[in-house]
């Protein structure tokens, strides 16, 4: 099981903000084949690109708003498309398109939409879950319902792995359902004890909303020092058909710095 291994930016943004160019380089330096986009932290598309070309590394799929490529399809993908990212991926929704909403029938309209406009600009629109998608319509998860109702054509899965295994699912089994429409998956390490908080995570561009994090008995790790199962989440990766994996974590911890910890995470990673 060989994998190339991307970061999503998200992980290490207190260092991105201060200096763009410099946390690519370090993240470079600790191995990573690619990076995961998330913003670009006051810059220019074209400024991001000629930084990503000076420190020789990929940026393989972006995490962009839902309604900021609603709003303008052509222009925010021909961003992306020209940083070269083969994939684009709506990485939340705010709650009007949560289930249970009515929101949620234009999730899956918009979700038709965009998956059209990336395949014109050569790349892929993925969806990527937190846990509020595992809510019940009619019996069925709404994230089953998304992806049955947007054909696999405009829209494949980036499934996170902490929130499968949050909501009760067996992250590998759920990888394996979607084999043929996993192309990058999301590892995800945490610690829980008792029950979950109500709020484990803060949205990409609502920083001011402080999340319960720090109730205690939720932790997101370092990807091996957590409770899942890497080992059979990349066999499950494999047998779908991935192509690459992207380290995600929210929050640092265990006394270590955001850059430590995706040290941490890809080293463990190289043992396998």
């Amino acid at each position: 099981m060989k994998f190339p291994i991307a970061l999503q930016l998200y992980s290490v943004r207190d260092l991105l903000e201060k200096d763009l160019e410099g946390g690519l380089k370090q993240v470079k330096e600790l191995g990573y084949d690619g990076v995961e986009l998330a913003g670009l932290y006051d810059h220019t598309a074209a400024e991001v690109k000629e930084i990503l070309d000076r420190v020789g590394i990929q940026a393989v799929s972006a995490h962009v708003p839902f309604t900021d490529m609603l709003e303008d399809p052509e222009g925010v993908l021909s961003d992306y498309a020209m940083l070269g990212c083969r994939y684009v991926a709506i990485p939340y929704v705010s709650d009007e398109y949560r289930p249970g909403h009515e929101g949620f029938k234009d999730l899956i309209e918009g979700a038709k939409v965009l998956g059209e406009a990336a395949k014109k600009k050569g790349m892929t629109l993925l969806y990527h879950n937190h846990d509020f998608e595992f809510a019940l319509i009619d019996g069925e998860y709404a994230l089953d319902v998304l992806y049955r109702e947007v054909p696999a054509s405009l829209l494949e899965t980036e499934l996170d792995i902490c929130w499968v295994n949050i909501s009760g699912e067996d992250p590998a089994a759920y990888i394996r359902k979607y084999a043929g429409r996993a192309p990058v998956v999301h590892l995800k390490d945490f610690m829980l004890k008792g029950d979950k908080p109500e709020q484990m995570y803060q949205l990409l561009g609502k920083e001011e909303k402080q999340n319960a994090r720090n109730e205690g008995n939720f932790e997101f790790r370092p990807v091996g020092l957590g409770l899942q199962d890497i080992p059979s989440v990349l066999a499950a990766s494999a047998d779908a058909g991935a192509e690459w994996v992207v380290v995600e974590q929210d929050a640092p911890s265990m006394g270590k710095t955001s850059m430590e910890c995706a040290k941490l995470s890809i080293d463990y990673l190289r043992t396998l």
